[in-house]
């Protein structure tokens, strides 16, 4: 089995239902044998927080941690340090990508922030027809 992982910004798209979900729902389906990097929950609960509500954001959160759930250790955060100057990624995104590459997985994504880097699944945003 093939490890992956939904970025903030897929989780974000389904939890929206926009144009790109067609792209992750397959990914999401697989829930309880996804990776979600510890940090993904801070980035997408604070989103949820911020447009909607306390209960849809413990709803999601809930799903998240029904996944199998990567706390960064100091491993981790030496890798994301380095990847981070390397690709120019912002903190979050280095962190995320650094348990991609430390469990073989892949990432699944809109973020140009990771647009052409190896193990990354990118679909570029587009915007709702509506």
């Amino acid at each position: 089995m093939s490890a992956h992982i939904l970025d903030s910004s897929a989780w974000l798209e389904c939890l929206d239902h926009g144009p790109n979900t067609e792209h992750f729902a397959a990914i999401l389906r697989k829930l309880p044998d996804l990776l979600v990097p510890s940090i993904l929950i801070t980035e997408v609960r604070k989103v949820i927080l911020r447009q909607r509500n306390g209960f849809q954001a413990d709803e999601v959160t809930r799903a998240m941690r029904s996944a199998t759930v990567i706390s960064i250790d100091e491993n981790l955060a030496v890798a994301a340090a380095d990847l981070a100057i390397r690709h120019k990624l912002p903190f979050a995104d280095s962190l995320v990508y650094a348990v991609t590459l430390a469990w073989k997985a892949t990432l699944w994504t809109q973020d140009d922030d990771f647009e052409d880097l190896p193990h990354v699944r990118y679909f570029r945003k587009r915007k709702p027809l509506h």
